[in-house]
């Protein structure tokens, strides 16, 4: 007899992660042999820096490396935390002031779970990271998802926010450069959304993860460095995994108030403890050491990103605006939906779209309705010049198979 085994409601309304999905299936398909080229993770192709590798290599020699740390991360690697956000933000930031977590993901995981009681609202503009709304019901709160357009580059409006703030609004996720859509905010938008966090007194959550990628004439703008009353209602999401391809070390880290994050800081107490003692150690590494690995890795991002782009815009039907930061294009493939595939299956919505890419296109793409846009699709270029040449081919092949 099987044990009737009940799992949690507050699972009910929660999806999975659409872009893990889609590099597990592409995983699987090429461990099978088959020819797959995956546009599909947010993950630099680079390896990680040798200068951050060897810092690690060099610790484990020393005795006390491997031990528990505070949970809330080792003190050097706080205050290199803090030193360099304050440089950036033109904050005040001290080393109290700092949680260390396993992945930026972790952190905000943290700050919904300190932050939210049930029923508080939070704004998301969409497009959106994945993960953002499902966080946010599992801590008990309300998404508000507050919808962009791609002909305004997806940058939500002062006035959007501002209509939206309710009695129980709580907080505004900025994600800035955009996953998914490498959209990048210009100074002028950034001011205008901070007057309306200090009118409407709102918590700014500022994932800044992709910031130090960011492309051509466009500049990464702080919300919280537009005054000292905006930092103070800002909260910094950051870490390493982009900027230094240390997505496997899982380091990520939040600064802010005082007490929200010695909130998060009971609850990460209480769950996973401190993060893996020898990636903070490379974490210091990175964020003291010699910078220029980052600016070769952008330059190849950028180099990748203009190739991308004039792939996809000379595809019929595909339309796609620019993306000036991060490291993902964002095309609009709508234009294919409805139609007929040679196989003689009608295409319903991106994700049968996407299931078909891969299946007979062998190119791997992410739905636009896992981000909240629905008919577009997510590539990234953080992949090798000969992927993409060759996967955009694909792409383009097989969407002119499809009438």
């Amino acid at each position: 007899m099987t044990f009737p085994l009940k799992i949690a409601s507050r699972l009910d309304p929660i999806k999975p992660s659409i872009t893990l999905a889609v590099t597990a299936k592409a995983a699987k398909l090429k461990s099978e042999g088959i020819d797959i080229i995956s546009f599909g993770a947010g993950e630099p192709d680079f390896d990680t820096p040798e200068h951050i590798k060897a810092a690690a290599h060099e610790a484990l020699k020393k005795p006390g490396v491997g031990k528990y740390t505070d949970v809330a991360g080792i003190l050097p690697l706080r205050k290199a935390i803090a030193a360099e956000l304050n440089s950036v933000h033109k904050t005040d930031l001290q080393p109290d002031q700092i949680l260390v977590s396993t992945g930026a993901k972790h952190s905000l995981y943290n700050l919904f779970m300190a932050l939210l009681d049930p029923g508080d609202e939070v704004l998301i503009p969409a497009p959106y990271w994945v993960s953002y709304p499902d966080m946010v019901m599992l801590a008990g709160g309300r998404p508000v998802i507050l919808e962009t357009k791609a002909e305004d580059d997806f940058a939500v409006t002062a006035a959007q926010v501002a209509a939206a703030c309710s009695g129980r609004t709580r907080a505004i996720v900025l994600n800035n450069p955009s996953n998914p859509t490498g959209a990048v905010y210009t100074k002028a938008q950034i001011e205008a959304l901070a007057k309306v966090v200090i009118e409407k007194d709102l918590l700014v959550i500022s994932d800044d993860i992709y910031r130090q990628l960011v492309y051509g004439d466009a500049h990464y703008y702080s919300i919280a460095a537009v005054s000292p009353e905006v930092a103070k209602h800002t909260v910094l999401v950051d870490g390493v995994s982009k900027t230094y391809a240390m997505t496997g070390w899982r380091v990520g880290y939040t600064a802010g108030p005082l007490a929200l994050i010695k909130a998060m800081t009971k609850i990460q107490g209480q769950s996973t403890s401190n993060v893996t003692h020898i990636s903070q150690i490379a974490t210091l590494a990175a964020l003291t050491g010699d910078q220029a690995c980052v600016a070769t890795m952008r330059t190849a991002f950028d180099e990748r990103r203009l190739e991308m782009l004039k792939l996809l815009r000379a595809i019929p039907g595909v339309t796609c605006r620019e993306p000036k930061g991060a490291f993902y294009a964002f095309p609009n493939l709508s234009a294919f939906i409805g139609k007929t595939s040679p196989e003689g299956s009608i295409i319903d919505d991106d994700v049968q779209l996407c299931d078909w890419l891969l299946d007979v296109g062998k190119v791997a793409v992410v739905p636009g309705s896992g981000f909240g846009a629905p008919g577009f699709v997510r590539l990234s270029y953080a992949c090798s010049m000969a992927n993409i040449q060759d996967g955009v081919g694909r792409l383009g092949k097989a969407l002119a198979t499809l009438h």
